[in-house]
């Protein structure tokens, strides 16, 4: 009797063709790509300011007492941040109602004015409007997070894509801060090419950021031509931006065509724009593989084996526009929990990164002022260069951390186990920092950048996984803008609040003479988050945990919270 080629040869279990693995579309590289570069270029102008903050503030001849600068530089700091919170659910829900792209745009128009208005201040009240201005301005925290969930529906491709973003942060966290302490006071340190009393004398600090501005500019451009529109409504109207960069595209390559190719292209362009998921369910048309593309009419079914909850709008559209849906829907338990979560770990984390380049900055401890364990003040009294190096070593660090390490270790624990070990520990670092001026001259850089490892790997793992519980807690795909802007917003008031309140206590600190005291308190609402953090859910979580061949029982958490299995689903369609 011939052998049927469904039965196994070694006896085992026999594979039913709905439990196969089917393949996976095409990760999408070149929407991706063009997201990173929009996203490069604003923690190059944020990020820019930390190395040189310290000396502006004591050009603003503001104080004295050299001990209440580290307070005003987190002022300047927190200004941004403060007026983010202010507008950041209602960029949330704008990008909702009108698409990702208009307000992702927005916001890089509104930092390329922050910037430039940051270069030309004479004082500080300036310096404070300017910075508050492309905080209020730039809602793109949340609207890319969202971005990255609607464009990566494939939850195998979630650790990679969520790896994206941050690691371009940390690409931009190495350029701004290096930039920023090279091109700082340019008469100082370059009198041969910038002359005292020029322009750069009077404004010493407009030079790097007029780079950032050119930076932020780029990736404008970028986006009008080149970034399509992921909302589950909008992403079917024609993107006027999106053809005018088509076009530019093809008269670059108009002459390697021969005059068929031509044809052929003339005759394309005559055809309206078809969308994206008529052809792929899931990603844009500059992605999609003909190979992929069927001609049935269940091409827009996803494959019953890799039904993921944040690809429901392959398959239905919303019943109701966004406005309508009730917004008490958001604000589940699980979900303020994250939102506590997410903010509390931008509070201590922004700390650490105000904290860091004014602790580098500040003059060596006195030994008479010295009376441990816990009595004594001063730090490393590097120069804005040096600052600038050691800022973007950190962010070289976490790029390789970012780009290697978190895909490996969220595709084996999942995102709500590594946030949750991640959190536990993470007090003991700010514990550590402020001892570093206390030992010898000739391991103290190396115990700096071993600090600075320490909480650049807790960082890269820490922000993507909990981007990934806030994507698989999201109600609704029509709300999952939302649900990012109250996130960022959370976040952006306790990043507000951290440097302003850590540079008080710095303050207080040098003049008491525990100028540990910050860190404590960092390392105090540490272990908070860590209490928060060991309260959360994801309910999606089994999901991602699942294996291929557990497929045909494997239970489906949609939205609703409804478990549903392959097998009944194959039912449900006979």
């Amino acid at each position: 009797m011939a052998r049927s080629s469904a039965t196994p040869l070694l006896g085992g279990r026999e594979t039913p063709i709905s439990a196969r693995k089917k393949p996976l579309p095409p990760f999408p590289k070149r929407q991706m790509f063009v997201l990173a570069l929009c996203r490069l270029c604003e923690p190059i102008a944020f990020m820019g300011i930390f190395p040189y903050i310290y000396f502006m503030i004591q050009d603003f001849h503001i104080t004295e007492d050299e001990k209440r600068i580290s307070f005003y530089a987190g002022l300047v700091t927190s200004a941004f941040t403060f007026a983010e919170f202010l507008t950041g659910v209602f960029w949330g829900r704008l990008s909702d109602r009108i698409g990702r792209k208009p307000v992702l745009l927005t916001g890089l128009a509104g930092t390329a004015l922050s910037v430039i208005l940051f270069g030309f201040a004479p004082n500080l009240t300036v310096a404070l409007i300017a910075r508050a201005l492309g905080g209020i301005l730039n809602g793109n925290i949340g609207v890319m997070q969202t971005t990255v969930g609607e464009l990566v529906k494939v939850k195998e491709h979630h650790g990679r894509a969520f790896s994206i973003i941050p690691a371009v942060w940390c690409i931009g966290s190495m350029i701004g801060p290096a930039i920023g302490g090279a091109l700082a006071r340019p008469c100082k340190f370059y009198p041969s090419i910038f002359l005292p009393g020029s322009i750069w004398d009077r404004y010493p600090y407009l030079l790097p950021n007029l780079f950032s501005a050119c930076a932020v500019f780029v990736g404008l451009i970028a986006g009008i031509f080149f970034l399509e529109e992921t909302h589950p409504v909008k992403k079917h109207e024609v993107d006027r931006g999106i053809v005018l960069g088509q076009k530019i595209l093809a008269k670059l390559s108009w002459s390697k065509e021969s005059s068929e190719s031509k044809k052929l292209r003339m005759l394309a362009e005559e055809e309206p724009l078809i969308d994206s998921d008529d052809q792929l369910p899931g990603y844009q048309t500059t992605e999609a593989s003909p190979s992929l593309v069927s001609c049935n009419s269940d091409a827009n079914l996803p494959e019953v084996g890799t039904l993921d909850p944040l690809d429901l709008d392959a398959t239905t559209k919303p019943a109701k526009p966004a406005e309508v849906l009730s917004t008490s829907s958001i604000f589940t338990r699980p979900i303020i929990l994250n939102t506590m979560s997410f903010g509390i770990l931008a509070f201590h984390t922004m700390t650490f990164d105000q904290l860091l380049p004014v602790f580098l900055s500040t003059a060596p401890p006195n030994g008479s002022e010295i009376d441990l364990p816990f009595k004594f003040t001063g730090g490393f009294g590097f120069d804005n260069q040096t600052v600038g190096i050691v800022m973007a070593v950190q962010g070289f660090y976490s790029l390789l951390s970012n780009t290697f390490l978190f895909p490996w270790v969220i595709g084996r624990i999942g995102p709500l186990r590594l946030f949750q070990l991640v959190a536990i520990p993470y007090f003991m670092l700010y514990l550590v920092t402020p001892y570093l001026v206390l030992l010898p001259d000739s391991i103290r850089m190396a115990t700096v950048y071993l600090v600075i490892i320490w909480k650049c790997t807790f960082s890269t793992l820490a922000y993507p996984s909990n981007a990934l519980i806030t994507m698989h807690l999201a109600p609704n795909p029509l709300q999952l803008g939302t649900v990012n802007g109250v996130s960022a917003s959370a976040a952006s008031l306790c990043r507000a609040f951290g440097p302003t309140i850590s540079g008080f206590l710095y303050a207080v600190g040098q003049e008491s003479g525990f100028s540990s005291l910050p860190w404590w308190c960092a390392s105090c609402v540490a272990i908070i988050g860590a209490c928060v953090a060991m309260q959360l859910t994801m309910p999606a979580e089994k999901l991602m945990e699942e294996k291929a061949e557990d497929v045909e029982t494997a239970p489906l958490l949609l939205p609703c919270a409804v478990p549903v299995t392959v097998t009944a689903l194959l039912d449900e369609e006979d």
